[in-house]
């Protein structure tokens, strides 16, 4: 018994360590397991609380950021034509010709505009640096800041040194070399007409140079091209050698010998016939092919493009005088000698042309070629000879 018993006591006695080590080491763990994960919970609920109002708050601006824009334009309807027919702040662009040639060419098909329009003439000048006679362009400027725009189209390499006062300043263009007698001159037309059309204001364009002088004051220059039904632009069928003679037969049949015309490079065209020159893509490939010195293109692309497509548009004149009396390739050019009251009386008492289908003796606005050395002159006695 005693063996039984001790060996049973001694078995118990081996457990009885095994057992209670196994007791004491365990009941804790459960303890701190249910502590840690009671913790991890409660970490977990604040954390999903959080996310959940996180979440709600974050998705709200989200959906009131989306439907803000699509709201918006209905709400703010006036801010946005307004941003569609608001001139460029700055005429300095990276469009290509072909890219500003296509967004100049859109046309609204309703011809009433659905807000207040002034309508604007549009001063191009095309000049390969200075404009010596800026001065003069601002005195007859001044006081109608509303009623023009002002566009330079110059050799790439001139820097303009215009004041910021000036009604000059920041008004070139982004231009390229254009050759006198060829189509590059015709490109820098374009060039400036196509600029001058995305402001939408803009109605009618005047082509000057560096060597243009106004012969009247803003008023009657308004007034005049405002209230013509026509465009000026010279576009004559000239027989001999410097008219018909330089008509190539290979330009048929976009451009027949009939149609071939002949004109002053100085024009004032409406907005309409300026979308024309813009867009045009079927008479320019004939004249850059077949139009080169001894046939001056700036002479006879625009006046020919537009007497074919809209001949009932037209006045058939210029609106800048000139004088080629002296002969020669060029007009003549006038300095500080020549300007006087008889100089001017000629110019205005010539001969009369139509206006409007009537006569009138009132056939210049402007004038060309002077010198750098007539503006001190004309400054000083433009009220009285140029009545501003």
């Amino acid at each position: 018994m005693q063996s039984r018993v001790g060996s049973f006591g001694s078995l118990e006695d081996g457990k009885e360590p095994y057992t209670r080590s196994t007791n004491q080491s365990s009941r804790p763990l459960p303890l701190r397991l249910l502590q840690f994960l009671l913790l991890f919970l409660g970490v977990s609920i604040v954390f999903s609380f959080l996310s959940l109002y996180t979440s709600r708050f974050l998705g709200i601006q989200n959906i009131v950021s989306v439907v803000q824009p699509r709201i918006q334009p209905c709400v703010q309807e006036p801010s946005s034509l307004e941003n569609w027919i608001r001139p460029p702040s700055n005429l300095f662009h990276t469009m290509n010709d072909s890219e500003l040639f296509w967004r100049a060419s859109f046309v609204p098909k309703i011809k009433e505009y659905p807000f207040k329009r002034t309508p604007k003439i549009a001063f191009m000048f095309l000049t390969r640096g200075p404009l010596p006679m800026a001065p003069l362009w601002e005195k007859f400027l001044k006081g109608n800041e509303k009623l023009y725009s002002i566009y330079i189209h110059s050799l790439p390499s001139y820097q303009p040194d215009f004041p910021t006062s000036s009604a000059f300043y920041g008004k070139q263009i982004p231009s390229q070399v254009a050759e006198w007698g060829r189509m590059s001159m015709c490109d820098g037309e374009r060039r400036l007409l196509a600029n001058a059309l995305l402001d939408i204001s803009n109605e009618w364009f005047v082509l000057l140079s560096e060597a243009c002088i106004p012969l009247q004051n803003f008023s009657i220059v308004y007034r005049y091209i405002s209230r013509s039904r026509y465009s000026f632009i010279g576009a004559f069928d000239e027989p001999g050698p410097y008219g018909r003679g330089r008509y190539n037969e290979n330009m048929s049949p976009e451009v027949n010998l009939t149609e071939w015309r002949k004109g002053s490079q100085w024009f004032e065209i409406s907005r309409k016939l300026a979308v024309y020159i813009v867009q045009d893509s079927i008479y320019y490939p004939k004249f850059e092919q077949f139009c080169r010195p001894a046939c001056y293109v700036d002479e006879h692309y625009f006046p020919t493009m537009l007497s074919i497509q809209s001949p009932h548009l037209l006045a058939n004149r210029s609106l800048t005088w000139v004088d080629w009396s002296r002969g020669g390739a060029h007009p003549a050019t006038f300095g500080k000698a020549d300007i006087n009251q008889n100089f001017f009386k000629k110019i205005f008492e010539g001969k009369p042309c139509i206006y409007n289908n009537q006569p009138t003796s009132l056939c210049f606005l402007f004038a060309r070629k002077f010198a750098p050395s007539a503006l001190e002159h004309l400054l000083e006695h433009s009220s009285e000879y140029l009545g501003f």
